[in-house]
């Protein structure tokens, strides 16, 4: 028997036709519908809460941001803030604590495979503590050199672990605020440094190294206290084949049971970005990274152009000729490169990180030609207007640097296949220092000086700016294993 309804949408108005062979078996029943399209089955959209995702990363964030900020304010001592420490302004303790953090970093990728993170964490801020120690307890030259070298490999220990550690756990629509704590937190460092340097009272009993000992000490505790209670990745151990404690530490970043939708979509989207980096073999993945790796080239290394010697020793030099003191001015610079870092992170997960980076980078680089013109008239170093102008450039230059180191430790935790993540971000690590190495080697104090460093930064800017925009992906809202695909493309031109 064959059954037909023929129906319409409109009401009252509904013809039903039968028609009926003598066939018992099979029935069909066919329905054809006139009129206006039915309307679309409703789709329900649930939204997952992430507020207790951020409490968990919180605790590593509160070690990060610390760790950080210690290591900034042994950064910036090394880069022109040392003006009233009494340490001797010697090559050596410049370039010392970039050389710790190379060693740090180096130990760091060839070991965090097999070790838990919070292991680095607990290292790295042992090293700082006692970095700072040293520092509240003697003012002996070759003592002070050899904290900052502990005090750089404890930070090369964290940088490696954090990044990873950050780019696991995060949700994809929150991975660029946490990972761009790195950048927060070393600003932050550079910020406290800065205005200790200049603003502190000679006649205090307590000298600025003490000062700069103690914060460290601090920092290093109240670190210490959040990484016990820090949550590792679920990758970590699903690499282990512990499927079980695993799921466990999902469910605990996430705040919720191993059965809820949210904890079973995260751990299967982990499970299958171990299960693809499994798959494939270290060379195959290191033949992959080629392109990642010159991609990062061009964004994490231009970093240390963002905060130098020169560009250092160009502001107290242009302050100290514009008659306007070792005040304000110097204290807003400080500041700024910090308030840059809070627009960035707000902006990493919503405009996009390729938007947030290009934004800085042209600004920078018309910035920095702006100081090279001034600087191309040796005559110029002397006048009280074209100082105040430099002094006003470098300002902006920091604000707008601010805006664009924050992508760089998430796309770095974004770019690479999972087997060779951390030698290539401790590489990456290591070619940066080097970079400061370099700069700080080259430098001179003569004022002819920063005219060809400036113009050689803006043209290095402008090239990469390009390269950037033609190459760099966004990877707003994807997952880690989506993200780390969208690396591997030759160029990928879209910014939003």
């Amino acid at each position: 028997m064959t059954i037909a309804y023929v129906t319409t949408n409109e009401p009252q108005r509904t013809q039903v036709t039968y028609v009926t062979t003598n066939e018992p078996k099979p029935t069909q029943v066919t329905y054809v519908t006139t009129g206006p399209a039915p309307l679309p089955t409703p789709t329900t959209y649930v939204t997952v809460q992430t507020r207790q995702v951020r409490k968990h990363n919180a605790h590593t964030a509160i070690a990060g941001i610390f760790l950080f900020a210690y290591g900034g304010m042994d950064m910036a001592q090394g880069l022109g803030w040392n003006l009233v420490t009494g340490l001797a302004e010697t090559t050596e303790m410049q370039y010392s604590w970039s050389l710790g953090v190379i060693i740090g970093a180096i130990v760091a990728a060839l070991s965090i495979v097999h070790i838990p993170k919070w292991v680095y964490y607990s290292l790295g801020g042992l090293l700082q503590m006692i970095d700072g120690i040293i520092f509240v307890s003697t003012a002996e030259y070759n003592a002070l050199i050899a904290a900052r070298y502990l005090g750089g490999a404890g930070i090369g220990l964290i940088t490696v672990a954090f990044i990873i550690h950050n780019s696991e756990i995060s949700l994809p629509n929150s991975r660029g605020w946490w990972c761009a704590l790195e950048q927060y937190g070393l600003a932050l460092g550079i910020a406290i440094q800065v205005i200790i340097d200049t603003q502190w009272d000679a006649s205090s009993s307590i000298d600025a190294n003490c000062a700069h000992g103690i914060f460290g000490i601090v920092f290093s505790l109240v670190a210490t206290g959040a990484v016990v209670v820090s949550i590792e990745s679920p990758i970590f151990y699903l690499r282990r084949n512990n499927e079980e404690k695993a799921h466990t530490l999902q469910a605990m970043l996430l705040s919720s049971s191993k059965s809820s939708e949210a904890c079973k979509a995260a751990f299967e989207e982990a499970k299958h970005y171990v299960s693809v980096g499994s798959s494939q073999s270290t060379g195959q993945q290191l033949a992959s990274s080629v392109m990642p790796f010159i991609k990062m080239l061009f964004s994490r290394c231009l970093v240390p152009l963002t905060f130098s010697l020169p560009l250092s020793a160009s502001m107290i030099t242009s302050t100290v000729v514009a008659e306007l003191a070792l005040n304000w001015p110097i204290v807003v610079w400080g500041l700024l490169r910090w308030f840059g870092t809070f627009f960035s992170m707000a902006l990493l997960d919503k405009v996009g990180r390729k938007f947030v980076s290009l934004l800085g980078l042209v600004c920078m680089a018309g910035l920095t030609l702006g100081m090279a013109g001034i600087y191309s008239d040796v005559n110029n170093t002397i006048s009280w207007y074209y100082m105040s102008q430099v002094c006003r450039l470098s300002m902006s230059f920091q604000f707008f640097a601010g805006l664009f180191i924050c992508c760089t430790p998430t796309y770095l935790g974004e770019a690479f296949p999972m087997k060779v993540k951390a030698l290539l971000i401790g590489l990456i690590v290591c070619i940066e220092q080097v970079i400061h190495i370099i700069v700080i080697e080259t430098f001179s104090t003569s004022l002819s000086f920063y005219y060809p460093y400036f113009l050689a930064v803006g043209i290095v800017l402008i090239v990469c700016l390009i390269i950037f925009a033609v190459l760099m992906p966004e990877t707003r809202g994807l997952s880690l294993r989506q993200a780390t695909e969208r690396f591997c493309r030759v160029h990928d031109v879209m910014a939003h």
